[in-house]
């Protein structure tokens, strides 16, 4: 079993007894499993059971830390380096609702951080997922622009954020960062 279809991404493989499966979690909206017998038993298979909407860690920690970057006077006590280099982590390991969730929080440190409180360029996988979502959109011209949730909280994190290196003086160390060098040699030729 595991949160992404090539059996990658947190992936957990059980084998033998049903006394050596263990309960665990995964991140996302998704489960991809694959039951694979070896023919050395006679028994049915396995049976295994999907908890979903389940209020654990991630709706707990999205609400405690949605709450706390919106008091002004706790901003100061949070250490946003360290919030920053999760979230943008987080962002980029869920999916489907919880990521939109994750790009919520990325806006709101964004919008709440000073002077080196957040690297930036940690953004280049995000980027590359919206770069991505770009170059699709503009290939597909029969379709009206309609852009899906996570394509909007995308442009708005990444507009947000472009505005934000402006004003700390730091917009092409970003830029630079975020760009592979193929893309920047393209970008030179057109």
């Amino acid at each position: 079993m595991a949160s992404s279809s090539d059996f990658q991404q947190d992936r957990h493989s059980f084998s033998g007894s049903p006394e050596k499966w263990n309960d665990f979690e995964l991140p996302g909206d998704t489960l991809y499993y694959r039951f694979t017998s070896d023919m050395s038993n006679t028994e049915w298979g396995y049976k295994f059971t999907v908890t979903v909407g389940h209020l654990g860690r991630f709706q707990t920690g999205f609400e405690i830390l949605k709450q706390m970057l919106s008091e002004e006077r706790v901003i100061p006590h949070i250490p946003l380096a360290k919030i920053w280099e999760w979230q943008v982590g987080v962002a980029c390991r869920q999916t489907g609702h919880q990521r939109l969730k994750a790009i919520h929080l990325l806006l709101k440190i964004v919008q709440c951080s000073t002077q080196g409180d957040c690297d930036f360029t940690l953004l280049k996988p995000l980027w590359q997922l919206f770069t991505h979502m770009e170059n699709n959109l503009c290939h597909d011209v029969a379709k009206p622009g309609i852009l899906l949730p996570l394509h909007r909280a995308l442009a708005e994190l990444f507009f947000v954020t472009e505005n934000r290196v402006t004003e700390l003086g730091s917009l092409q160390e970003y830029l630079l960062a975020l760009n592979t060098e193929d893309h920047l040699h393209r970008c030179t030729a057109q």
